[in-house]
């Protein structure tokens, strides 16, 4: 699968993709996660003008899963990953994660960061199968602190979440 940087007119259809990969939560018992709203189109945009949005496509060019990241505690920080589950199972976003740490690679950045749900299994099972390892309380930085009360005030603590980090 392809895996190519976000055009400004796609950024509508990462909403799509982001609503159709939650609806697996609601399976699970989690529909709230299900019917979260995704990011907004301009945060969205943000991220492309910042060079942290990637999609992966199909063979016709249309994208089936994205991925933004920002900087965050001098490593990269995954913000979103999701894959249509019509793609689903095919390593997509296996993919688009060793793309985003080829860049941060490049960049510098000794590692990339996460947060997850310890215990839905396409989340923190699914990351350390990608080379992730959860972090321990000490070792989380101001920029992850911020983040995991940021997802507390949202209601994400319902659930237990972890900080997870790849080093590179």
């Amino acid at each position: 699968m392809r895996i190519r940087p976000v055009n400004i007119d796609e950024l509508p259809l990462l909403q799509d993709i982001e609503r159709a990969a939650g609806q697996c939560f609601r399976e699970i018992g989690m529909p709230e996660i299900a019917e979260d709203e995704p990011l907004p189109v301009g945060e969205l945009a943000r991220h492309l003008r910042n060079g942290t949005a990637w999609v992966a496509v199909d063979p016709a060019d249309a994208p089936v899963a994205y991925l933004i990241a920002e900087h965050v505690d001098g490593n990269l920080h995954v913000e979103q990953v999701s894959v249509h589950p019509d793609q689903a199972r095919r390593g997509v976003g296996r993919g688009l994660l060793d793309h985003l740490a080829v860049h941060a690679v490049a960049g510098g950045a000794p590692a990339l960061t996460l947060t997850t749900f310890l215990d839905v299994p396409w989340n923190a099972p699914y990351y350390a199968r990608c080379g992730f390892r959860i972090l321990d309380d000490g070792e989380i930085g101001p920029g992850l602190r911020d983040i995991r009360q940021q997802e507390a005030a949202h209601g994400l603590d319902r659930w237990p979440r972890a900080c997870m980090r790849r080093d590179l």
